[in-house]
């Protein structure tokens, strides 16, 4: 049995592939569950990840099929509103690579990574009403969040989907790039984040996400665990000593 994820590590990074296309990468049990395999390792040992679906297609929304035999205690038990809660709260950023549709669940999935880089083919949105649902696993609440309480009520009460100059007009995709770019792009990213200190983007996406009362404790605290790693004495000493070089 092919896995529905792909799982590809390195020693800074990981990168997770959807690997379903012939169904256009629909989020089934089975990926639910490949992902929440990811997510604990990434918990253990925190790296960058990056989630990238096949050619022409991010994710195109949840199996329909298993989907349609849901009943209440299903919805209750928060299967992929759980997932992605659980991919948003990872220690390291989280970048999804978009090309083509990202619908229901697919952009659900989207909007939990920290980042979105797509291809000029994204297609983005969320149909569910359309099929008697809503979407209940961080769209209503999330997509006002990244582009606004006007265009996500467009976006999820009147169907309207995003291609990929709409959404990078409105940030929700941080670049556009060519197809054959993509992975290369979520590197390039990727490498920006991982020349950082890692604890520091550790503590600096915890503070980010952090309710607005808890600020400025949480800052001070982060800080005080940052103020006392050999990591900051030795970034900040070669960037003394840099500058000296250049006097």
């Amino acid at each position: 049995m092919t896995a529905p994820v792909l799982v590809d590590e390195h020693a800074d990074r990981v990168i997770l592939r959807l690997n379903r296309p012939e169904v256009r990468n629909a989020i089934d049990q089975a990926t639910v569950s490949a992902l929440h395999d990811a997510c604990a390792d990434l918990e253990a040992n925190p790296r960058i990840a990056l989630i990238i679906g096949s050619p022409g297609v991010f994710a195109a929304g949840a199996d329909i099929a298993q989907l349609r035999d849901r009943r209440r205690d299903d919805a209750l038990a928060g299967i992929n509103s759980g997932l992605f809660d659980r991919i948003h709260k990872l220690p390291m950023p989280t970048i999804a690579l978009v090309d083509g549709f990202a619908l229901g669940g697919g952009a659900e999935l989207a909007y939990a990574c920290d980042f979105r880089i797509g291809t000029p083919t994204v297609t983005i949105g969320n149909p569910e009403p359309g099929l008697g649902i809503l979407a209940a696993a961080g769209a209503t609440w999330r997509l006002r969040e990244l582009v606004g309480e006007p265009l996500a009520k467009e976006i999820l009460l009147a169907g309207r989907t995003l291609n990929a100059e709409d959404a990078a007009a409105v940030r929700l995709l941080n670049e556009v790039v060519p197809a054959e770019d993509l992975e290369a792009a979520g590197h390039r990213l990727a490498d920006r984040i991982a020349k950082n200190a890692t604890l520091a983007v550790r503590l600096t996406k915890s503070a980010f996400h952090a309710p607005r009362d808890a600020h400025p404790l949480i800052d001070n605290l982060t800080q005080a665990v940052l103020f006392e790693t050999q990591d900051k004495v030795d970034r900040m000493t070669a960037f003394l000593d840099r500058r000296k070089e250049k006097r």
